[in-house]
């Protein structure tokens, strides 16, 4: 007769413990105009890594309200979710959308640093699910999402919108739920095709050893990872509507990129419209009437969500 080495499981054990993947919502803060404002919430926990959190305004009143993913820049290095650009008003993007009687999430989503592409698109596509998961206790439209990102942010909200379905490299389907598409899409100076960026320099007063962005994105550079990490290589009929915003003087991204995106959309047979922004560097730095550009953004998002 022979002995097994491990003990067996009875049925009246309980499983093994397996951490979780993400953690349910807290109670929110009652803003003073009854506006929602949930902090911290960890959508996703990554094993390994500090968990990733968003921060959700939800309009006042009741009902399922359309909600827009906002994605930060920062060259994929730099960046917080709390922070907007510093040439824009605090919260002036949160603010907008609020009036609109749409909600705002702002995403953590994990840097260059911490994690090479595509670890940044899936925590994208994982907030997104999240959200959508958790809509009815949150009070919103899980049929209506909209991304909007800036810079380093506005190449994750293409990407988002382009590969929904998707696995980020292969574009296998996905069999995740609930699903991580979007209805619509505002992309402000956004990179779209990697293998046509100039190379960014790197500021001075960095530590000494920090990496070219877009070679610590990729984990070194090479077509194929470039290409797959570019918006351009994923447009199709299937994409929904796009507002590309580009100052003329931007150098670090130059307004090609949004021009590539924006024909190579058109070719296809989708939606796209692109503002140039004359004069206006990266971040919009020079531009005489940033309020208009957002105001211009909420407008296409509230028209694409509110159909």
């Amino acid at each position: 007769m022979t002995h097994s080495t491990e003990r067996e499981r009875t049925d009246s054990e309980p499983p093994e413990w397996t951490p979780p993947g993400f953690l349910p919502p807290a109670g929110p803060v009652a803003r003073e105009d009854g506006s929602l404002h949930y902090s911290g919430i960890s959508y996703a926990l990554p094993p390994g890594f500090r968990p990733l959190q968003l921060d959700l305004w939800v309009p006042a009143g009741g009902g399922r309200h359309p909600v827009v993913v906002w994605i930060h820049g920062g060259a994929w290095q730099f960046g917080d979710r709390r922070y907007l650009p510093p040439t824009l008003e605090t919260d002036a993007v949160y603010h907008a959308l609020l009036e609109a009687g749409i909600a705002v999430a702002s995403i953590d989503y994990r840097l260059a640093g911490e994690a090479v592409f595509p670890a940044q698109l899936q925590d994208a596509k994982s907030a997104v699910r999240y959200l959508r998961r958790h809509a009815a206790q949150l009070g919103l439209d899980a049929e209506r999402f909209g991304v909007w990102g800036e810079s380093a942010g506005g190449h994750l909200a293409a990407l988002l919108a382009l590969t929904a379905g998707r696995t980020a490299q292969e574009g296998d389907p996905v069999v995740a739920e609930p699903l991580d598409s979007v209805r619509a899409v505002v992309d402000w100076y956004g990179v779209s095709d990697l293998a046509t960026m100039p190379k960014l320099e790197v500021p001075p007063d960095l530590p000494p050893g920090t990496a070219d962005p877009i070679e610590q994105l990729l984990g070194g550079t090479t077509p194929e990872r470039a290409r797959s990490a570019s918006p351009i290589t994923h447009v199709s009929a299937d994409a929904p509507p796009f507002l590309l915003i580009h100052g003329t003087d931007d150098i670090p991204v130059p307004l090609e990129q949004s021009s590539l995106l924006h024909a190579a959309l058109l070719a296809a047979g989708a939606q796209s419209e692109l503002v140039t922004v004359e004069g206006a560097g990266h971040i919009f730095v020079g531009a005489t009437d940033i309020p208009a550009l957002i105001a211009r953004s909420v407008a296409f998002l509230t028209k694409h969500l509110q159909e």
